[in-house]
């Protein structure tokens, strides 16, 4: 999940309407959710951002995001139309993605640059990215919990994921198969952080966390 990092600057971490990006962990969330981008596409939407309000020339978006490799315009048009529909925007209404005709792509929406606290919690499988909320979240077979797994290997209540104002805590709810946090095999409530593998029967999730809390207006925002 991990790539370039663009221009020697630092790790971008902004918020702009009802989405989060950050560059350091590789995620775009909306509401909390994960939404997929292929790297390039991360990669896009961070650049034009960095660089807002500035519109950048098609060349500039080519020798950043394809070094010493020739594509063609469509390649990059193509990167354009899955940013704009991640973010469910459009060419011709635009709300995050302008296009200015015969010269490039500029960012067209405020956006706030972010320092660390606390925002959200989820877990990652191999499918699906399942954003946690405060409180019990239990994991298990029964779609009526918060977190379903439908495997045979998970229990009906299998664990539960605790999310308070000091941290996240794992305890497995005497499953059948077990969970683990790394090696370990969970017998009691244990602390979770940031980026701990864990294993709900043959289940395999990552534990993710976002942190961000606005600082200060940038360039490009009223």
């Amino acid at each position: 999940m991990f790539g370039v990092r663009f221009l020697g600057r630092g790790p971008v971490r902004f918020t702009f309407g009802t989405f989060i990006l950050d560059d350091e962990s590789r995620l775009l969330l909306k509401d909390g959710a994960v939404i997929h981008l292929s790297r390039k596409g991360f990669d896009l939407l961070a650049t034009l951002i960095r660089e807002r309000p500035r519109a950048l020339r098609k060349e500039e978006l080519h020798s950043m995001l394809w070094p010493d490799t020739f594509v063609s315009d469509a390649s990059l048009a193509m990167l354009v139309a899955e940013v704009r529909a991640a973010l469910g925007d459009s060419a011709r209404d635009p709300q995050f993605v302008r296009t200015l005709h015969r010269h490039g792509y500029a960012f067209h929406s405020d956006a706030r640059e972010v320092t660390a606290s606390l925002v959200g919690y989820w877990l990652l499988t191999d499918s699906r990215q399942i954003p946690l909320s405060r409180g019990e979240n239990i994991v298990g077979r029964d779609p009526a919990v918060r977190v379903w797994l439908d495997s045979p290997s998970v229990s009906r209540q299998h664990a539960c994921i605790r999310i308070e104002a000091g941290g996240a805590t794992l305890e497995d709810l005497g499953s059948k198969n077990g969970t683990r946090a790394g090696d370990e095999r969970v017998t009691q409530a244990i602390p979770l952080n940031d980026g701990d593998e864990l294993k709900f029967g043959s289940v395999s999730a990552s534990f993710r966390v976002l942190s961000v809390e606005p600082t200060r207006t940038e360039a490009g925002t009223t």
